[in-house]
């Protein structure tokens, strides 16, 4: 399926979704990824979400991941040249929201993607060999491309995966993708 049908059809979607589905849908999904064999990893990347897109709430994961003493990263996105700067997440770091939407840090200790073990990648759908469908501007592609080969990206999603999409070949591939129902693994 295409990605621009596929970005329409999820949207739609999640706003069909009320407020306390989208809360109990968050919640089991940051309770299956205690399932993921990712725990004993340091540096996890974690996007914070825009609540205007009904983005699955990172909130509930981001407090699994301080119970468990982890290094939180977060990112800043630059729109002059669709790159992320990445961030360590501290008591006194500075959350805001950018003329985006999307909650950032303002500032902070750079952390390089070299760094990173796990990464949560924000998504609108994905199928079943683990491609994805972001928001369109290439983002994570960019940021995953960065990575080191062995960092494992997960995605998070309240709805099941799709059959096939069709992806382009700078496409980065998840490794797991995580729903309130269950684990996928590619």
């Amino acid at each position: 399926m295409e990605k621009q049908h596929l970005r329409k059809k999820y949207k739609a979607l999640r706003a069909l979704l009320s407020e306390e589905q989208r809360e109990e849908k968050s919640l089991a999904i940051a309770n299956q990824t205690l399932q993921l064999p990712i725990w004993e990893n340091s540096y996890f990347h974690l996007f914070l979400s825009m609540p205007n897109n009904k983005e699955v709430n990172t909130e509930y994961l981001l407090h699994i991941l301080q119970g468990k003493d982890k290094s939180v990263v977060l990112s800043k996105s630059d729109f002059s040249t669709f790159e992320m700067d990445h961030f360590l997440l501290q008591e006194h770091t500075k959350i805001k929201i950018s003329p985006y939407g999307i909650p950032e840090p303002q500032d902070g200790i750079t952390i390089a993607p070299t760094m990173l073990d796990v990464v949560f990648v924000p998504l609108l759908a994905f199928d079943t060999s683990g491609h994805r469908v972001g928001y369109g501007k290439g983002f994570y592609d960019r940021f995953l491309a960065q990575c080191r080969p062995d960092c494992i990206n997960i995605g998070l999603s309240f709805f099941e995966a799709e059959a096939r999409i069709l992806h382009e070949n700078m496409d980065f591939p998840l490794h797991y993708c995580v729903t309130p129902e269950k684990i996928y693994r590619f």
